[in-house]
C-alpha cells in the first residue's frame, strides 16, 4: 500500500488553465497600492468582444471591473464609469447613466481598442439605498444636489483615484476621456493619468432626466451644452 507522501501530484495550475495547455499564457496578477488584480476573461457584447479584467480595492474589498479591447498600451480611449443599477441594468430614464456606458462601449466598438473602467460606487457614491431615498426626496421637489445634502452626504463623493491606478495597471498612460464631467478630468490628472481630450458624451433629453441633466450642468458643472 502506498503511503500518502507517494501519491501523485498534480501539476500547478495558472489562471489561464492547466500548465502547459496548448494556447493558453499565465496571468499576471499584479498589486498595486490600491488594487489588486483578481481574473479575466473574454466577454462577447453586442459592441464586440472585450476582456473583463476584474480588480479588488483593497481599502474596502469592492470589486471594479475593466472593460479591455484591443491594445491599450500607451494612449486609449477610456471611460470611466460610476455603477448606476438603474441606469445600467433596468435602464431607468431619470438619468443619462445608461446612455453613457452604451456610448462608450459603442464608441470603443468602432475602434477596435479602448477600456471601460466601471467602478463600484453606486448613487455617486453614496449608496443603493440612499439612492432610492434621494429619488423620493426627488419625487417630493427636491433636485439631486438638494436630495443628498438632505441626506446628509455631499453632492459628489466618488473617487476616482483606483480608476487611474487601474488604467496604470493596463498599461495605459494618457487617455481621450470620454466625459461631461470636468471634475473627473481634473481627479484622474491629478492620480497622473494624461488627458489628451475630453470627449463629448451625448445622450437624449427625456422629459423625465430634463430636470436632472439641468441640474448637473448648473450645481456640478457638467458640459452638457446641448440642453435647451
Amino acid at each position: 500500500m502506498s503511503s500518502p507522501d507517494s501519491a501523485p501530484q498534480r501539476p500547478p495550475q495558472s489562471p489561464s488553465g492547466p500548465a502547459g495547455q496548448p494556447g493558453t499564457e499565465p496571468l499576471t496578477p499584479v498589486a498595486g497600492a490600491l488594487v489588486e488584480f483578481l481574473a479575466e476573461a473574454r466577454v462577447p457584447t453586442e459592441h464586440g468582444s472585450f476582456t473583463m479584467k476584474l480588480f479588488r480595492e483593497k481599502a474596502t474589498g469592492l470589486e471594479h471591473v475593466a472593460m479591455v479591447m484591443g491594445d491599450v498600451a500607451g494612449s486609449a480611449l477610456v471611460r470611466v464609469h460610476s455603477e448606476c443599477m438603474t441606469g445600467d441594468v433596468f435602464g431607468s430614464l431619470r438619468c443619462d447613466c445608461g446612455p453613457q456606458l452604451h456610448f462608450a462601449m459603442n464608441e470603443i466598438g468602432k475602434r477596435g481598442s479602448g477600456v471601460v473602467v466601471y467602478l463600484r460606487q453606486e448613487g455617486r457614491g453614496i449608496g443603493l439605498a440612499n439612492k432610492l431615498r434621494a429619488y423620493q426626496l426627488q419625487d417630493q421637489g427636491l433636485d439631486t444636489v438638494e436630495a443628498n445634502q438632505h441626506l446628509g452626504f455631499a453632492a459628489d463623493l466618488r473617487k476616482f483615484d483606483t480608476a487611474a491606478e487601474i488604467l496604470a495597471t493596463l498599461g495605459v498612460k494618457s487617455v481621450k476621456l470620454m466625459t461631461n464631467n470636468p471634475r473627473k478630468v481634473d481627479t484622474l490628472r491629478e492620480h497622473g493619468v494624461a488627458i489628451e481630450e475630453r470627449v463629448p458624451v451625448r445622450s437624449d433629453v427625456q422629459p423625465e432626466n430634463e430636470r436632472y441633466l439641468g441640474t448637473k450642468a448648473r450645481k456640478l458643472g457638467h458640459h452638457i451644452d446641448w440642453l435647451g
